[in-house]
């Protein structure tokens, strides 16, 4: 077997199924499986597992085992040569996987640890943090109060981000997400996996950190885009700032000699660093002027204007060709649904990363589901919206 899917769930119901509908999509033409991990959720995910996707192999965890130890038990049940950690709040493309795996670090370097690739969020914009550097004391300090926006070229100040490369230019990394990292099965083991010591936050750091002391190399590659809603995953309450500062502390007490300055400015560095993250403002409820629906299903159309209360414009799924023109001519806040039975995936992600703008919000309908699924912010839950059949 070429290639096991790993998707640790937490009471992500509905972009599960999202998620394992595209991943069984970019698996059509590979050698794949997919394995589905629950960390004992509650809000019925296993039995939309069950009902919908019987085939898959499902692990339902009696209790929350963490990030770490939940990923760890689906790989020990791959048979993939490689393995992909998935977040479940993610949408790849048919292609995705296919383009991954025939990468020259893929196929032609044997020193290649974790591959990962370009994430963009539910607005279509990239996430920075889809390519980092190692958190070191002086890089974490850069990040903390945001030098690195003011020097991006500048190597002594723009390590976190790894801004080396563009968005668009694939290279060598140091660090990569755990939304998103495909390596060797048999590498994964060699190393250990996820250090189950850690419940959440640093476990990616330091599973590509660990690769690079082993003599791995760890690459980013831009070449297909994978939406990472990113909010979903993870509320930032006072347990995420609890958690956060204990995977800090645990990850630089691992790899770095402290000092008693370091510690110090560690706890108050961390401090701050989760204090904007908890506050930051998502983007606040925005009324929608003008929803359009690109699809070739007049029904749904009828039936999203009952529930929206609002006339939906119906676009053909050769939509690229109108929505352009009627984008540039509005200075209202648009809606843009995505009917996903008349699209791919590949077509909906590169609409979103083409026609981002501030004023236009995206929504997908799964194929064969009964609901439509969005976020309008990387620092907000996603939006799901029932559609009564």
């Amino acid at each position: 077997m070429q290639l096991s899917v790993i998707i640790l769930n937490y009471n992500v119901r509905f972009f599960l199924e999202q998620c394992v509908l595209s991943v069984q999509a970019a698996l059509q033409h590979i050698d794949g499986e997919i394995i589905v991990v629950d960390n004992n959720s509650s809000d019925a995910s296993c039995q939309m597992m069950k009902t919908r996707f019987p085939n898959i192999k499902l692990i339902e965890n009696k209790e929350n085992t963490g990030f770490p130890r939940g990923n760890n038990i689906g790989v020990a049940e791959a048979k993939g040569e490689y393995i992909c950690i998935l977040n479940p709040d993610t949408v790849v493309a048919e292609d995705t996987f296919t383009k991954i795996l025939i990468t020259e670090p893929a196929t032609r370097n044997p020193q290649l640890g974790i591959l990962g690739c370009k994430l963009i969020d539910g607005t279509g914009k990239f996430l920075p943090e889809s390519k980092r550097g190692i958190p070191t004391p002086w890089v974490a300090f850069t990040k903390i109060f945001g030098l690195y926006k003011f020097f991006p070229k500048v190597r002594m100040f723009n390590q976190y981000y790894a801004q080396h490369l563009t968005e668009n230019q694939s290279g060598n990394v140091k660090i990569l997400v755990g939304a998103f990292m495909v390596m060797k099965r048999d590498l994964y083991i060699e190393v250990g996996g996820f250090d189950e010591n850690c419940f959440m936050y640093s476990d990616d750091i330091d599973l590509s950190y660990r690769l690079l002391k082993s003599g791995k190399m760890n690459y980013y590659f831009c070449e297909t885009s994978v939406i990472h809603y990113k909010g979903e995953s993870t509320m930032k309450d006072g347990t995420y700032m609890k958690r956060f500062q204990e995977a800090m502390d645990y990850f630089y007490s691992k790899h770095f000699k402290k000092s008693a300055f370091f510690s110090v400015f560690m706890k108050v560095g961390s401090f701050f660093f989760v204090f904007l993250k908890k506050n930051k403002k998502g983007v606040p409820n925005r009324r929608i002027d003008n929803y359009v629906l690109i699809s070739e299903n007049e029904l749904l159309k009828e039936k999203l204007e009952k529930l929206l209360g609002k006339n939906v414009k119906l676009l053909s799924t050769s939509f690229k060709n109108e929505l352009p023109s009627m984008l540039k001519r509005t200075d209202t806040n648009v809606e843009v649904i995505f009917d996903q039975n008349n699209l791919s995936f590949s077509n909906i992600i590169s609409a979103m990363e083409e026609f981002k703008n501030e004023r236009i919000t995206f929504k997908i309908i799964p194929n064969s589901s009964d609901f439509m699924i969005g976020s309008n912010s990387s620092n907000d839950r996603g939006e799901v919206v029932m559609i009564e059949n």
